[in-house]
Protein backbone atom coordinates (compact mmCIF):
# COMPACT_ATOMS: atom_id res chain seq x y z
CA UNK A 1 0.00 0.00 0.00
CA UNK A 2 1.36 3.43 -0.95
CA UNK A 3 2.55 5.74 1.81
CA UNK A 4 1.01 9.20 1.33
CA UNK A 5 2.84 12.39 2.21
CA UNK A 6 1.94 13.61 5.65
CA UNK A 7 -0.86 16.17 5.32
CA UNK A 8 0.71 18.38 7.99
CA UNK A 9 3.90 18.82 5.93
CA UNK A 10 3.20 22.29 4.60
CA UNK A 11 4.50 23.37 1.22
CA UNK A 12 6.76 26.42 1.07
CA UNK A 13 8.91 28.06 -1.60
CA UNK A 14 12.08 27.67 0.46
CA UNK A 15 11.61 23.91 0.78
CA UNK A 16 11.81 23.63 -3.00
CA UNK A 17 15.03 25.67 -3.28
CA UNK A 18 18.72 24.87 -3.14
CA UNK A 19 21.47 27.20 -1.88
CA UNK A 20 24.98 28.07 -3.08
CA UNK A 21 27.30 29.39 -0.36
CA UNK A 22 30.02 31.96 -1.11
CA UNK A 23 33.05 32.75 1.06
CA UNK A 24 33.81 36.17 -0.45
CA UNK A 25 37.55 36.39 0.30
CA UNK A 26 38.18 33.25 -1.75
CA UNK A 27 35.61 33.44 -4.53
CA UNK A 28 36.79 35.79 -7.33
CA UNK A 29 39.12 38.76 -7.18
CA UNK A 30 38.02 41.50 -9.61
CA UNK A 31 40.66 44.14 -8.86
CA UNK A 32 43.85 42.09 -8.45
CA UNK A 33 44.47 42.84 -4.80
CA UNK A 34 44.61 39.15 -3.95
CA UNK A 35 41.26 39.13 -2.11
CA UNK A 36 37.92 38.05 -3.52
CA UNK A 37 35.20 40.70 -3.67
CA UNK A 38 31.55 41.34 -4.43
CA UNK A 39 32.12 42.57 -8.02
CA UNK A 40 33.96 39.28 -8.57
CA UNK A 41 30.89 37.39 -7.36
CA UNK A 42 28.64 39.43 -9.67
CA UNK A 43 30.85 38.47 -12.62
CA UNK A 44 30.13 34.77 -11.97
CA UNK A 45 26.36 34.87 -11.41
CA UNK A 46 25.65 33.05 -14.68
CA UNK A 47 28.08 30.30 -13.66
CA UNK A 48 26.19 29.97 -10.36
CA UNK A 49 22.78 30.04 -12.02
CA UNK A 50 23.77 27.22 -14.38
CA UNK A 51 24.38 24.85 -11.45
CA UNK A 52 20.64 24.99 -10.90
CA UNK A 53 20.59 26.65 -7.49
CA UNK A 54 17.95 29.13 -6.39
CA UNK A 55 19.60 31.09 -3.56
CA UNK A 56 23.06 32.61 -3.15
CA UNK A 57 24.32 32.83 0.43
CA UNK A 58 26.93 35.54 0.97
CA UNK A 59 29.12 34.92 4.03
CA UNK A 60 29.92 37.98 6.21
CA UNK A 61 31.12 40.92 4.13
CA UNK A 62 30.56 43.68 6.67
CA UNK A 63 33.21 46.09 7.93
CA UNK A 64 35.53 44.08 10.14
CA UNK A 65 39.10 43.92 11.48
CA UNK A 66 39.10 40.36 10.01
CA UNK A 67 40.41 38.68 13.16
CA UNK A 68 38.03 35.82 12.37
CA UNK A 69 37.48 36.39 8.66
CA UNK A 70 34.56 38.78 9.02
CA UNK A 71 32.74 37.03 11.85
CA UNK A 72 33.98 39.89 14.02
CA UNK A 73 31.77 42.72 12.77
CA UNK A 74 32.62 46.35 13.49
CA UNK A 75 29.72 47.88 11.54
CA UNK A 76 26.62 45.94 10.48
CA UNK A 77 25.53 48.66 8.05
CA UNK A 78 28.77 48.94 6.04
CA UNK A 79 30.72 46.61 3.76
CA UNK A 80 34.41 45.87 4.23
CA UNK A 81 36.54 47.96 1.88
CA UNK A 82 38.29 44.89 0.49
CA UNK A 83 34.94 43.41 -0.58
CA UNK A 84 33.26 46.50 -2.00
CA UNK A 85 30.43 48.78 -0.97
CA UNK A 86 26.79 48.68 0.02
CA UNK A 87 26.05 49.71 -3.56
CA UNK A 88 27.88 46.57 -4.74
CA UNK A 89 25.63 44.45 -2.51
CA UNK A 90 22.61 46.17 -4.05
CA UNK A 91 23.97 45.27 -7.51
CA UNK A 92 24.48 41.69 -6.34
CA UNK A 93 20.91 41.51 -5.09
CA UNK A 94 19.63 42.84 -8.42
CA UNK A 95 21.88 40.46 -10.36
CA UNK A 96 20.47 37.51 -8.43
CA UNK A 97 16.88 38.68 -8.81
CA UNK A 98 17.33 39.28 -12.55
CA UNK A 99 18.32 35.62 -12.88
CA UNK A 100 15.47 34.31 -10.75
CA UNK A 101 17.70 33.73 -7.71
CA UNK A 102 17.55 35.14 -4.20
CA UNK A 103 20.31 36.49 -1.95
CA UNK A 104 20.90 35.34 1.60
CA UNK A 105 23.16 37.32 3.96
CA UNK A 106 24.88 36.34 7.19
CA UNK A 107 23.48 37.56 10.51
CA UNK A 108 26.26 37.38 13.15
CA UNK A 109 24.68 38.68 16.34
CA UNK A 110 25.80 36.44 19.18
CA UNK A 111 28.92 38.59 19.26
CA UNK A 112 30.46 41.62 17.57
CA UNK A 113 34.00 42.86 17.05
CA UNK A 114 35.71 44.55 19.95
CA UNK A 115 36.19 47.40 17.46
CA UNK A 116 32.45 47.97 17.18
CA UNK A 117 31.43 51.32 18.63
CA UNK A 118 29.01 49.52 20.96
CA UNK A 119 31.86 47.65 22.63
CA UNK A 120 34.20 50.63 22.70
CA UNK A 121 31.52 52.48 24.66
CA UNK A 122 30.74 49.45 26.82
CA UNK A 123 34.40 49.09 27.74
CA UNK A 124 34.93 52.77 28.51
CA UNK A 125 33.32 52.73 31.98
CA UNK A 126 30.96 50.75 34.18
CA UNK A 127 28.30 53.45 34.04
CA UNK A 128 28.33 53.93 30.25
CA UNK A 129 24.91 53.48 28.64
CA UNK A 130 26.33 50.62 26.52
CA UNK A 131 27.80 48.71 29.47
CA UNK A 132 24.93 46.19 29.53
CA UNK A 133 25.17 45.54 25.79
CA UNK A 134 27.83 42.93 26.57
CA UNK A 135 28.36 40.28 29.25
CA UNK A 136 30.55 41.69 32.01
CA UNK A 137 31.30 39.88 35.28
CA UNK A 138 33.55 40.49 38.31
CA UNK A 139 36.51 38.23 38.99
CA UNK A 140 36.53 35.31 41.37
CA UNK A 141 39.33 35.20 43.96
CA UNK A 142 40.73 32.16 45.69
CA UNK A 143 41.90 31.98 49.34
CA UNK A 144 45.32 33.24 48.33
CA UNK A 145 43.81 36.29 46.65
CA UNK A 146 44.56 35.12 43.09
CA UNK A 147 42.21 36.39 40.43
CA UNK A 148 40.24 33.91 38.29
CA UNK A 149 37.59 34.22 35.54
CA UNK A 150 33.90 34.07 36.53
CA UNK A 151 33.67 30.40 35.48
CA UNK A 152 35.61 27.66 33.72
CA UNK A 153 34.12 27.96 30.22
CA UNK A 154 36.46 27.34 27.31
CA UNK A 155 36.51 29.49 24.19
CA UNK A 156 35.87 27.76 20.86
CA UNK A 157 39.27 29.11 19.83
CA UNK A 158 41.17 27.65 22.83
CA UNK A 159 41.69 28.94 26.39
CA UNK A 160 39.31 30.72 28.74
CA UNK A 161 36.11 32.26 27.37
CA UNK A 162 36.68 35.31 29.61
CA UNK A 163 39.01 38.25 29.08
CA UNK A 164 40.15 40.55 31.87
CA UNK A 165 39.76 44.27 31.15
CA UNK A 166 42.25 46.41 33.05
CA UNK A 167 40.34 49.66 32.60
CA UNK A 168 37.07 48.65 34.29
CA UNK A 169 38.51 45.68 36.20
CA UNK A 170 35.95 43.11 35.10
CA UNK A 171 35.89 40.18 32.71
CA UNK A 172 33.90 40.11 29.48
CA UNK A 173 32.63 36.93 27.83
CA UNK A 174 33.91 35.85 24.41
CA UNK A 175 32.83 32.39 23.29
CA UNK A 176 35.12 32.81 20.29
CA UNK A 177 38.20 35.06 19.90
CA UNK A 178 39.05 37.62 22.58
CA UNK A 179 38.25 40.21 19.90
CA UNK A 180 34.68 38.82 19.60
CA UNK A 181 32.83 39.85 22.80
CA UNK A 182 29.40 38.28 23.29
CA UNK A 183 26.38 40.55 23.09
CA UNK A 184 23.95 40.54 26.01
CA UNK A 185 20.56 39.62 24.57
CA UNK A 186 18.94 40.01 27.98
CA UNK A 187 19.25 43.77 27.39
CA UNK A 188 16.27 44.91 25.23
CA UNK A 189 18.21 47.56 23.25
CA UNK A 190 20.43 44.77 21.88
CA UNK A 191 17.42 42.94 20.49
CA UNK A 192 16.04 46.16 19.03
CA UNK A 193 19.38 46.84 17.34
CA UNK A 194 19.40 43.36 15.76
CA UNK A 195 15.87 43.87 14.47
CA UNK A 196 16.95 47.17 12.91
CA UNK A 197 19.90 45.47 11.18
CA UNK A 198 17.60 42.84 9.71
CA UNK A 199 15.17 45.41 8.37
CA UNK A 200 17.98 47.49 6.87
CA UNK A 201 19.14 44.64 4.63
CA UNK A 202 15.68 43.21 3.95
CA UNK A 203 14.57 46.65 2.79
CA UNK A 204 17.45 46.62 0.32
CA UNK A 205 16.10 43.41 -1.20
CA UNK A 206 18.02 40.77 0.74
CA UNK A 207 15.85 37.63 0.87
CA UNK A 208 16.82 36.28 4.28
CA UNK A 209 19.62 35.29 6.59
CA UNK A 210 21.89 32.52 7.70
CA UNK A 211 22.15 33.06 11.46
CA UNK A 212 25.52 32.42 13.06
CA UNK A 213 25.51 30.31 16.28
CA UNK A 214 22.00 31.60 16.86
CA UNK A 215 21.27 29.20 19.73
CA UNK A 216 23.96 30.89 21.85
CA UNK A 217 22.08 34.19 22.14
CA UNK A 218 20.22 33.07 25.27
CA UNK A 219 22.49 32.05 28.15
CA UNK A 220 21.65 30.71 31.59
CA UNK A 221 22.13 33.84 33.68
CA UNK A 222 23.67 31.93 36.59
CA UNK A 223 26.88 31.45 34.55
CA UNK A 224 27.72 28.26 36.41
CA UNK A 225 30.91 26.25 36.02
CA UNK A 226 30.76 23.62 33.31
CA UNK A 227 31.09 19.97 34.30
CA UNK A 228 34.56 18.55 33.72
CA UNK A 229 34.73 16.69 30.43
CA UNK A 230 38.45 16.96 29.68
CA UNK A 231 40.54 16.41 32.84
CA UNK A 232 43.68 17.64 31.08
CA UNK A 233 42.68 21.31 31.19
CA UNK A 234 40.91 23.71 33.59
CA UNK A 235 38.81 25.07 30.71
CA UNK A 236 35.64 23.13 29.94
CA UNK A 237 32.84 23.28 27.38
CA UNK A 238 30.06 25.39 28.91
CA UNK A 239 27.47 24.60 26.25
CA UNK A 240 25.15 23.21 28.93
CA UNK A 241 24.77 26.80 30.15
CA UNK A 242 25.14 28.95 27.02
CA UNK A 243 23.55 26.88 24.24
CA UNK A 244 19.73 26.79 23.96
CA UNK A 245 19.19 29.04 26.95
CA UNK A 246 15.87 29.69 28.69
CA UNK A 247 14.82 32.60 26.47
CA UNK A 248 16.05 31.29 23.12
CA UNK A 249 12.65 30.71 21.57
CA UNK A 250 11.33 34.04 22.79
CA UNK A 251 14.23 35.71 20.98
CA UNK A 252 13.83 33.54 17.86
CA UNK A 253 10.14 34.39 17.65
CA UNK A 254 11.09 38.05 17.73
CA UNK A 255 13.29 37.46 14.69
CA UNK A 256 10.66 35.24 13.12
CA UNK A 257 8.03 37.99 13.14
CA UNK A 258 10.28 40.13 10.97
CA UNK A 259 11.13 37.22 8.67
CA UNK A 260 7.44 36.46 8.23
CA UNK A 261 6.70 40.06 7.40
CA UNK A 262 9.13 39.88 4.46
CA UNK A 263 8.44 36.20 3.58
CA UNK A 264 12.19 35.78 4.08
CA UNK A 265 14.38 32.68 4.24
CA UNK A 266 16.21 31.67 7.42
CA UNK A 267 18.64 28.97 8.42
CA UNK A 268 20.23 28.84 11.86
CA UNK A 269 23.61 27.50 12.84
CA UNK A 270 22.91 25.61 16.08
CA UNK A 271 25.87 23.72 17.58
CA UNK A 272 25.48 21.44 20.61
CA UNK A 273 21.88 20.51 19.82
CA UNK A 274 21.06 16.82 19.93
CA UNK A 275 17.63 17.06 21.53
CA UNK A 276 15.01 16.61 18.79
CA UNK A 277 12.33 18.54 20.69
CA UNK A 278 14.64 21.52 21.17
CA UNK A 279 15.33 21.63 17.44
CA UNK A 280 11.65 21.19 16.65
CA UNK A 281 10.76 24.25 18.71
CA UNK A 282 12.99 26.27 16.41
CA UNK A 283 11.97 24.85 13.02
CA UNK A 284 8.45 23.44 13.29
CA UNK A 285 6.44 25.12 10.54
CA UNK A 286 3.72 26.75 12.62
CA UNK A 287 6.06 28.12 15.31
CA UNK A 288 7.44 30.78 12.94
CA UNK A 289 10.94 30.97 14.36
CA UNK A 290 13.41 29.85 11.66
CA UNK A 291 12.97 27.60 8.63
CA UNK A 292 15.75 25.08 9.31
CA UNK A 293 19.02 24.58 11.18
CA UNK A 294 22.48 23.28 10.42
CA UNK A 295 22.98 20.16 12.49
CA UNK A 296 26.58 19.38 13.52
CA UNK A 297 26.49 15.69 14.37
CA UNK A 298 27.65 14.42 10.97
CA UNK A 299 30.46 16.99 10.67
CA UNK A 300 31.76 16.14 14.15
CA UNK A 301 31.88 12.47 13.22
CA UNK A 302 35.68 12.33 12.83
CA UNK A 303 36.57 14.37 15.94
CA UNK A 304 38.57 12.94 18.79
CA UNK A 305 37.25 12.30 22.30
CA UNK A 306 38.30 15.67 23.73
CA UNK A 307 39.51 17.67 20.77
CA UNK A 308 38.50 18.34 17.17
CA UNK A 309 42.16 18.07 16.17
CA UNK A 310 42.61 14.62 17.65
CA UNK A 311 42.17 11.52 15.47
CA UNK A 312 38.67 10.10 15.38
CA UNK A 313 37.08 7.15 13.61
CA UNK A 314 33.62 6.37 12.26
CA UNK A 315 31.71 3.84 10.17
CA UNK A 316 29.18 4.32 7.36
CA UNK A 317 26.45 3.05 9.67
CA UNK A 318 27.22 5.97 12.03
CA UNK A 319 26.53 8.38 9.18
CA UNK A 320 23.38 6.49 8.16
CA UNK A 321 22.11 6.53 11.74
CA UNK A 322 22.48 10.32 11.80
CA UNK A 323 20.46 10.78 8.62
CA UNK A 324 17.82 8.26 9.66
CA UNK A 325 17.29 10.02 12.95
CA UNK A 326 16.79 13.52 11.56
CA UNK A 327 15.12 12.62 8.26
CA UNK A 328 12.37 10.58 9.90
CA UNK A 329 11.93 12.94 12.86
CA UNK A 330 11.57 16.10 10.78
CA UNK A 331 9.20 14.44 8.33
CA UNK A 332 6.96 13.13 11.10
CA UNK A 333 6.82 16.47 12.93
CA UNK A 334 6.52 19.07 10.18
CA UNK A 335 10.09 20.28 10.59
CA UNK A 336 12.76 20.72 7.93
CA UNK A 337 16.40 19.79 7.39
CA UNK A 338 19.32 21.76 5.98
CA UNK A 339 21.41 19.32 3.92
CA UNK A 340 25.15 19.91 3.66
CA UNK A 341 28.52 18.18 3.45
CA UNK A 342 30.71 21.27 3.24
CA UNK A 343 30.84 24.91 4.30
CA UNK A 344 33.41 27.54 5.27
CA UNK A 345 34.12 25.70 8.55
CA UNK A 346 34.43 22.18 7.13
CA UNK A 347 36.92 20.22 5.01
CA UNK A 348 36.18 18.98 1.52
CA UNK A 349 33.78 16.04 1.40
CA UNK A 350 35.71 13.95 -1.17
CA UNK A 351 38.54 13.76 1.36
CA UNK A 352 36.45 13.58 4.51
CA UNK A 353 33.67 11.10 3.83
CA UNK A 354 35.14 8.76 1.21
CA UNK A 355 38.91 9.44 1.05
CA UNK A 356 38.77 9.17 -2.74
CA UNK A 357 41.90 8.73 -4.82
CA UNK A 358 42.46 11.33 -7.54
CA UNK A 359 41.49 8.71 -10.10
CA UNK A 360 38.09 8.30 -8.46
CA UNK A 361 37.61 11.90 -7.26
CA UNK A 362 35.13 12.84 -9.99
CA UNK A 363 32.89 9.81 -9.60
CA UNK A 364 33.06 10.05 -5.78
CA UNK A 365 32.06 13.72 -5.77
CA UNK A 366 29.06 12.86 -7.95
CA UNK A 367 28.08 10.06 -5.57
CA UNK A 368 28.21 12.41 -2.59
CA UNK A 369 26.07 14.96 -4.45
CA UNK A 370 23.45 12.29 -5.17
CA UNK A 371 23.43 10.90 -1.63
CA UNK A 372 22.89 14.33 -0.10
CA UNK A 373 20.73 16.40 -2.42
CA UNK A 374 17.88 13.91 -2.88
CA UNK A 375 17.15 13.57 0.81
CA UNK A 376 14.37 15.48 2.54
CA UNK A 377 15.50 19.05 3.13
CA UNK A 378 17.09 22.05 1.44
CA UNK A 379 20.48 21.22 -0.18
CA UNK A 380 23.43 23.56 0.35
CA UNK A 381 26.34 23.56 -2.11
CA UNK A 382 29.55 25.24 -0.96
CA UNK A 383 31.77 27.04 -3.46
CA UNK A 384 34.15 24.62 -5.15
CA UNK A 385 32.11 21.62 -4.05
CA UNK A 386 30.50 21.69 -7.49
CA UNK A 387 34.00 21.16 -8.91
CA UNK A 388 35.01 18.39 -6.52
CA UNK A 389 37.72 20.55 -4.94
CA UNK A 390 39.98 18.85 -2.43
CA UNK A 391 41.64 19.53 0.92
CA UNK A 392 44.90 21.44 1.15
CA UNK A 393 48.05 19.50 0.20
CA UNK A 394 49.63 17.18 2.77
CA UNK A 395 52.88 19.03 2.18
CA UNK A 396 51.55 22.25 3.76
CA UNK A 397 53.48 23.48 6.78
CA UNK A 398 51.92 25.50 9.57
CA UNK A 399 53.03 28.73 7.86
CA UNK A 400 50.40 28.16 5.16
CA UNK A 401 47.43 27.99 7.54
CA UNK A 402 45.25 31.02 8.26
CA UNK A 403 42.52 29.44 10.41
CA UNK A 404 42.50 31.09 13.85
CA UNK A 405 41.19 27.94 15.50
CA UNK A 406 43.97 25.89 13.94
CA UNK A 407 46.73 28.39 14.77
CA UNK A 408 45.62 28.76 18.39
CA UNK A 409 45.63 25.00 18.73
CA UNK A 410 49.15 24.83 17.27
CA UNK A 411 50.43 27.46 19.71
CA UNK A 412 48.88 25.53 22.58
CA UNK A 413 50.55 22.30 21.46
CA UNK A 414 53.93 24.03 21.20
CA UNK A 415 53.51 25.55 24.66
CA UNK A 416 52.34 22.37 26.37
CA UNK A 417 54.57 19.89 24.49
CA UNK A 418 57.46 21.87 22.97
CA UNK A 419 59.70 18.83 22.37
CA UNK A 420 57.03 16.30 21.40
CA UNK A 421 57.68 16.00 17.66
CA UNK A 422 55.19 13.14 17.37
CA UNK A 423 52.42 15.35 18.75
CA UNK A 424 53.42 18.14 16.37
CA UNK A 425 53.29 15.79 13.37
CA UNK A 426 49.92 14.41 14.48
CA UNK A 427 48.49 17.91 14.83
CA UNK A 428 49.65 18.90 11.33
CA UNK A 429 48.11 15.70 9.92
CA UNK A 430 44.79 16.53 11.58
CA UNK A 431 44.86 20.15 10.29
CA UNK A 432 45.19 18.79 6.76
CA UNK A 433 42.07 16.72 7.38
CA UNK A 434 39.95 19.11 9.45
CA UNK A 435 41.22 22.70 9.38
CA UNK A 436 38.71 25.30 8.26
CA UNK A 437 41.31 26.35 5.68
CA UNK A 438 40.44 23.26 3.63
CA UNK A 439 37.23 24.96 2.55
CA UNK A 440 38.75 28.44 2.28
CA UNK A 441 41.41 28.06 -0.40
CA UNK A 442 40.58 30.24 -3.43
CA UNK A 443 38.15 28.89 -5.99
CA UNK A 444 39.98 27.37 -8.95
CA UNK A 445 38.60 29.10 -12.04
CA UNK A 446 41.14 27.99 -14.63
CA UNK A 447 44.58 26.44 -15.15
CA UNK A 448 46.11 29.93 -15.37
CA UNK A 449 48.50 31.13 -12.63
CA UNK A 450 46.74 31.40 -9.24
CA UNK A 451 43.97 29.26 -10.69
CA UNK A 452 42.45 32.34 -12.32
CA UNK A 453 41.30 33.55 -8.90
CA UNK A 454 43.41 36.70 -9.12
CA UNK A 455 45.99 38.20 -11.47
CA UNK A 456 49.02 36.12 -12.45
CA UNK A 457 51.49 38.40 -10.68
CA UNK A 458 49.43 38.88 -7.50
CA UNK A 459 49.96 37.05 -4.23
CA UNK A 460 46.53 35.77 -3.14
CA UNK A 461 45.56 36.23 0.51
CA UNK A 462 45.76 32.45 0.83
CA UNK A 463 47.65 29.96 -1.31
CA UNK A 464 45.70 28.35 -4.12
CA UNK A 465 45.65 24.55 -4.03
CA UNK A 466 48.23 23.50 -6.65
CA UNK A 467 45.82 20.95 -8.11
CA UNK A 468 44.05 23.84 -9.91
CA UNK A 469 45.86 22.64 -13.05
CA UNK A 470 43.54 19.62 -13.19
CA UNK A 471 40.57 20.81 -11.09
CA UNK A 472 39.10 24.09 -12.33
CA UNK A 473 35.84 25.63 -13.46
CA UNK A 474 36.91 26.44 -17.01
CA UNK A 475 37.61 22.79 -17.81
CA UNK A 476 34.52 21.51 -16.01
CA UNK A 477 32.11 23.91 -17.69
CA UNK A 478 33.37 22.56 -21.04
CA UNK A 479 33.07 18.92 -19.94
CA UNK A 480 29.47 17.63 -19.90
CA UNK A 481 30.56 14.75 -17.64
CA UNK A 482 32.12 16.96 -14.94
CA UNK A 483 30.94 17.27 -11.33
CA UNK A 484 29.76 20.82 -12.18
CA UNK A 485 27.25 19.57 -14.74
CA UNK A 486 26.31 16.58 -12.62
CA UNK A 487 25.20 18.92 -9.82
CA UNK A 488 22.87 20.51 -12.36
CA UNK A 489 21.43 17.09 -13.17
CA UNK A 490 20.87 16.19 -9.51
CA UNK A 491 19.21 19.51 -8.65
CA UNK A 492 17.20 19.33 -11.88
CA UNK A 493 15.96 15.86 -10.97
CA UNK A 494 14.94 17.14 -7.54
CA UNK A 495 12.76 19.78 -9.19
CA UNK A 496 11.39 17.50 -11.90
CA UNK A 497 10.15 15.03 -9.27
CA UNK A 498 9.30 17.70 -6.71
CA UNK A 499 6.61 15.73 -4.89
CA UNK A 500 8.87 12.73 -4.41
CA UNK A 501 12.20 14.36 -3.55
CA UNK A 502 10.93 17.41 -1.69
CA UNK A 503 7.66 16.34 -0.08
CA UNK A 504 7.90 12.54 -0.08
CA UNK A 505 8.78 10.38 2.89
CA UNK A 506 12.29 9.00 3.48
CA UNK A 507 13.07 5.41 4.42
CA UNK A 508 16.56 3.98 5.00
CA UNK A 509 17.07 0.49 3.63
CA UNK A 510 19.83 -2.07 4.24
CA UNK A 511 20.87 -0.20 7.39
CA UNK A 512 23.61 -2.64 8.58
CA UNK A 513 25.50 -2.47 5.27
CA UNK A 514 28.90 -0.78 5.72
CA UNK A 515 29.43 -0.37 1.97
CA UNK A 516 26.11 0.88 0.62
CA UNK A 517 23.98 3.89 1.52
CA UNK A 518 20.46 3.37 0.18
CA UNK A 519 17.13 5.04 0.85
CA UNK A 520 13.74 5.45 -0.77
CA UNK A 521 11.62 8.55 -1.27
CA UNK A 522 7.89 8.10 -1.79
CA UNK A 523 4.94 10.37 -2.46
CA UNK A 524 1.59 8.62 -2.93
CA UNK A 525 2.21 5.97 -5.64
CA UNK A 526 5.54 7.34 -6.87
CA UNK A 527 8.58 5.77 -5.28
CA UNK A 528 12.28 6.39 -5.92
CA UNK A 529 15.36 4.49 -4.77
CA UNK A 530 18.69 6.25 -4.22
CA UNK A 531 21.55 3.76 -4.15
CA UNK A 532 25.19 4.69 -3.42
CA UNK A 533 28.30 2.52 -3.28
CA UNK A 534 30.45 4.13 -0.58
CA UNK A 535 33.62 2.24 -1.55
CA UNK A 536 36.33 2.39 -4.20
CA UNK A 537 35.70 -1.23 -5.21
CA UNK A 538 33.02 -3.06 -7.16
CA UNK A 539 30.51 -4.75 -4.87
CA UNK A 540 27.33 -6.79 -5.22
CA UNK A 541 24.08 -5.56 -3.71
CA UNK A 542 21.09 -7.84 -3.22
CA UNK A 543 18.17 -5.80 -4.48
CA UNK A 544 15.62 -8.57 -4.05
CA UNK A 545 16.35 -9.10 -0.35
CA UNK A 546 15.94 -5.35 0.19
CA UNK A 547 12.45 -5.30 -1.27
CA UNK A 548 13.33 -4.04 -4.77
CA UNK A 549 11.73 -6.39 -7.28
CA UNK A 550 11.34 -4.18 -10.35
CA UNK A 551 12.93 -1.04 -11.77
CA UNK A 552 10.59 1.14 -13.79
CA UNK A 553 13.25 3.60 -14.89
CA UNK A 554 16.80 4.72 -14.18
CA UNK A 555 16.53 8.45 -13.54
CA UNK A 556 20.22 9.15 -12.97
CA UNK A 557 23.54 7.36 -12.74
CA UNK A 558 26.93 8.91 -12.10
CA UNK A 559 28.53 6.62 -14.68
CA UNK A 560 26.17 6.53 -17.66
CA UNK A 561 22.42 6.62 -17.27
CA UNK A 562 21.68 4.98 -20.64
CA UNK A 563 23.98 2.04 -19.91
CA UNK A 564 22.57 1.67 -16.42
CA UNK A 565 19.14 0.62 -17.69
CA UNK A 566 20.58 -2.81 -18.54
CA UNK A 567 23.03 -2.76 -15.64
CA UNK A 568 20.41 -3.08 -12.88
CA UNK A 569 18.48 -6.25 -13.63
CA UNK A 570 17.93 -9.46 -11.73
CA UNK A 571 18.03 -10.03 -7.98
CA UNK A 572 21.64 -8.97 -7.42
CA UNK A 573 23.19 -5.80 -8.77
CA UNK A 574 26.86 -5.08 -9.32
CA UNK A 575 27.76 -1.58 -8.13
CA UNK A 576 30.88 -0.01 -9.59
CA UNK A 577 33.29 2.04 -7.40
CA UNK A 578 31.44 5.01 -5.88
CA UNK A 579 28.48 4.37 -8.15
CA UNK A 580 25.29 6.32 -7.42
CA UNK A 581 22.04 5.53 -9.16
CA UNK A 582 18.49 6.83 -8.80
CA UNK A 583 15.53 4.71 -9.88
CA UNK A 584 11.78 4.78 -10.07
CA UNK A 585 10.74 1.46 -8.51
Amino acid sequence: MATPAKPQNHRAWWKECSVYQIWPASYKDSNDDGIGDIPGIISQLDYIKNIGVDIVWLCPSYKSPQVDMGYDIADYYSIADEYGTVADVEKLIKGCHDRGMKLLMDLVVNHSSDQHEWFKQSRSSKDNEYRNWYVWKPARYDEQGNRHPPNNWVSHFQGSAWQWDELTEEYYLHLYATEQPDLNWEHPPVRDAVHDIMRFWLDKGCDGFRMDVINFISKDQRFLDAPVKDPRTPWQWGDKWYANGPRLHEYLQGLGKILQEYDAFSVGEMPFVKDEQEVLKAVQFDRHEINMIFNFEHVDIDHGTYDKFEPGSWKLTDLKDFFQRWQTFMYANDGWNALYWENHDQPRCVDRYVHASEEKRVIASKMLATALALQSGTPFVYQGQELGMRNVPKSWGIEEYKDLDCLNHWHRILKERPDDTEAHASALAEYQKKSRDNGRTPVQWSSAPNGGFTGPHVKPWMSVNPDFVTINAEDEVKDPNSPYHFWGKVLGLRKKYLDVFVYGDWVLIDQPNQEVFAYTRQYENDKALVLCNWTETTIDWDAASNGIDRVKAVLLDNYDTAEAVQHFTGGKWSLRPYEAAVFLV
